[in-house]
């Protein structure tokens, strides 16, 4: 008798249990909602993904309390324009690759990615354990933000090209859509750098208005349909190996939020970084298959590009520093990080992957 009325009454509570909201909904805390702006189309479920991943954390942690709704880039405000929506307090938090905003101060790439700076795993180092996320977050205070990663694609594709690269001068002159630092490094190559939003691309590419253009990688290229304008598919995307993407937060929105609020963002969107990279390691290989099996023509940048670009980048950091105070007080720091990061790789992560990859599958 003892046994089943234990049995009774356990199940009775975790029928209770099951069907409860969670206890932070049933507490005094308040109904708040946000809007999120995104620089990112919503046909890219995979980028633009990450904020709604995000934002259904938060819904969920909270029992609805804590609303994000997000909207695509251009929806509510320009596609480029989302972190002075945010600065401005048009909106409460966007979505969005920082490099986006060097022309305001190339500092801002550090947050996402240099060329030939860090993949994506010492991207994630730097920021939550290397010390990067301090130097930003002090940066971003002269924009009214608190920054967090929210996303990775991993090393980028190097782009898709109307007439093949062989050589550095065939760089000469080519314009092409491309985002960040990269595009002031490849003008000392000749290459002629535009800035255009990810739904805006291939119309431009279709038109001839420019000649090349990078975006992500296989999954989302072949969504936006740049093989259907473009032959010559080049990798890597050096300029890209561990491009972080970020939620930016209005500073005073985020000071108002209770405390709980705040640590569920901060793990909410924590758990989108690691999605997204999960998700474009995995949604790339069937779709640069589908790619090439269409006629893409596969090609990897010719190793004079690469020496030649590398020395250009790092000859722009260095005159970047010289003349910006606030690139300097970053690049040192990261500099040295990255040269302690590629001794620690070459020892274990390159050796196992060269390696394994240079061997055959085993069935």
């Amino acid at each position: 008798m003892e046994r089943r009325s234990f049995l009774k009454h356990a199940s009775a509570g975790l029928a209770a249990g099951a069907v409860a909201a969670p206890a932070i909904a049933q507490s005094s805390l308040p109904n708040i909602k946000w809007r999120l702006a995104s620089s990112f189309p919503k046909s890219l479920d995979t980028i633009y993904g990450g904020a709604e991943t995000m934002a259904n954390h938060v819904r969920a942690a909270t029992g609805g309390k804590f609303d994000i709704q997000v909207f695509s880039g251009g929806e509510i405000v320009p596609a480029l324009g989302v972190l002075d929506a945010v600065k401005d307090g048009t909106v409460e938090m966007c979505h969005t690759v920082s490099y986006y905003f060097v022309g305001k101060d190339p500092t801002f790439a550090f947050d996402a990615a240099i060329p030939f700076g860090l993949n994506s795993r010492q991207q994630s180092a730097w920021m939550w354990e290397g010390g990067g996320m301090e130097l930003m977050r002090d940066f971003f205070k002269e924009y009214n933000v608190v920054n967090f990663p929210c996303g990775n694609t991993g090393v980028q594709m190097g782009g898709w090209f109307r007439k093949e690269i062989k050589s550095v001068k065939d760089l000469q002159g080519l314009k092409m859509r491309i985002g960040g630092f990269a595009g002031q490094v490849l003008t000392k190559l000749g290459l002629v750098p535009q800035q255009i939003a990810g739904g805006d691309i291939y119309p431009a590419l279709e038109k001839g208005t420019i000649d090349a253009t990078e975006w992500v990688g296989p999954y989302d290229d072949e969504k936006l349909g740049f093989n259907k304008v473009a032959k010559y598919y080049y990798y890597p995307g050096f300029w890209e190996g561990g491009p972080q993407i970020s939620a930016y937060v209005n500073s005073k929105k985020y000071a108002e939020l209770p405390k709980e609020y705040q640590a569920i963002l901060q793990d909410a969107c924590a758990y989108a970084h690691v999605e997204m990279q999960a998700r474009y390691d995995v949604r790339n290989v069937a779709a640069l298959r589908r790619l090439v099996a269409s006629g893409t023509q596969l090609r990897q940048f010719p190793k004079e590009v690469m020496v030649a670009a590398m020395k250009a980048s790092f000859d722009t950091y260095e005159e970047t520093a010289k003349s910006n105070p606030r690139f300097a007080k970053i690049y040192a720091p990261w500099k040295k990080f990255r040269d302690d990061e590629y001794l620690w790789f070459r020892v274990a992560e390159k050796t196992f992957d060269d390696f394994v990859y240079s061997q055959p599958s085993r069935r």
